[in-house]
């Protein structure tokens, strides 16, 4: 038995750790929020503070081999890309035109399969801090398994997904496995997409608004659409998100007409069809490499 004093001293000290551990788990999501800024996030903010345009490039992850994709994005980091999109291959690329399709097929013949995507990714980050964004079906994380994906993709080093058939209304338990994950949802504005259904888009967007500026698939285009200016502008009166526009951008003057209308500009067939041109040429990484720079300096210039 305790004497008085001594078990008045014991009950101080159990109230006091209880009162320690609540103020331990009342702390958890301040320190949540201390974990490093998203890539996405700091690359756009920085941007906005040298009040210059962004470039973001796609490729397929795997085409032709994923230790060609880990030389590309290291090199693309020096010639001036913001961010990387990697394509992870998949059999039925619904969303995307034949110069993306193939690159999907032959990153599927290389064996690029989602596992091996964020090994390719982790790699990627003992050099470069790019901000990397998955371009991704919804049957790819199904089989893997949601959670776990979103889990493995930001251990990896991702940034964000772009899962092309997923749309917000039934993403809701997705988003907040992102939140968790610090990753940035991207969503797609297109150019049939009604006021209304703009403004659910970019509530639940984050990171950037990818616009698609042209109805369709993927795939280059001799001209720009001429009404990229008056879509931004609507999609803008939404939100204060930067405003990614892809699809159709070939050449570095579109690339610097484009840019006028938008804080970022994304390219991908023509530089997708560059690596298929080039095949598994031991010359393929610098010469895809000056073409992105050629778009680059039209961005930034």
């Amino acid at each position: 038995m305790f004497d008085a004093p001594v078990g008045r001293l014991i009950l101080v000290i159990c109230a006091a750790m209880r009162s320690a551990r609540k103020r331990a788990l009342s702390l958890t999501p301040i320190i949540g929020k201390l974990r490093r800024m998203n890539r996405i996030v700091e690359r756009f903010g920085q941007l906005k503070k040298k009040g210059q345009k962004g470039f973001i490039v796609y490729i397929g992850a795997g085409d032709p081999n994923l230790e060609t994709t880990r030389q590309l994005a290291l090199a693309f980091d020096q010639a001036g890309v913001d961010v990387l999109e990697l394509g992870v291959p998949f059999s039925d690329p619904l969303a995307d035109g034949l110069v993306n399709q193939l690159a999907a097929q032959r990153g599927l013949e290389s064996g690029a399969t989602p596992p091996k995507v964020l090994e390719t990714v982790k790699a990627i980050r003992k050099d470069s801090q790019t901000p990397v964004v998955l371009y991704v079906y919804f049957n790819l994380l199904h089989r893997y398994g949601f959670k776990k994906f979103i889990e493995d993709a930001a251990r990896a080093g991702v940034d964000g997904l772009l899962v092309l058939d997923l749309p917000p209304e039934e993403s809701e338990n997705y988003e907040a496995m992102m939140r968790d994950a610090g990753l940035c949802v991207i969503y797609l504005v297109a150019p049939t997409t009604p006021d209304s259904r703009i403004e659910l888009i970019v509530k639940r967007a984050s990171g950037f608004i990818y616009y698609v500026s042209r109805e369709g698939v993927t795939g280059m285009q001799a001209k720009v659409s001429d009404t990229i200016a008056q879509m931004t502008a609507k999609i803008r009166a939404h939100t204060q998100l930067p405003i990614a526009v892809g699809f159709g951008i070939s050449n570095p003057d579109q690339a610097r007409t484009v840019a006028a209308s938008a804080e970022a500009i994304v390219v991908g067939s023509a530089i997708v069809n560059q690596i298929a041109q080039q095949g598994k040429s031991t010359d393929l990484v610098p010469i895809v490499t000056e073409f992105v720079k050629s778009l680059s300096d039209a961005i930034k210039g």
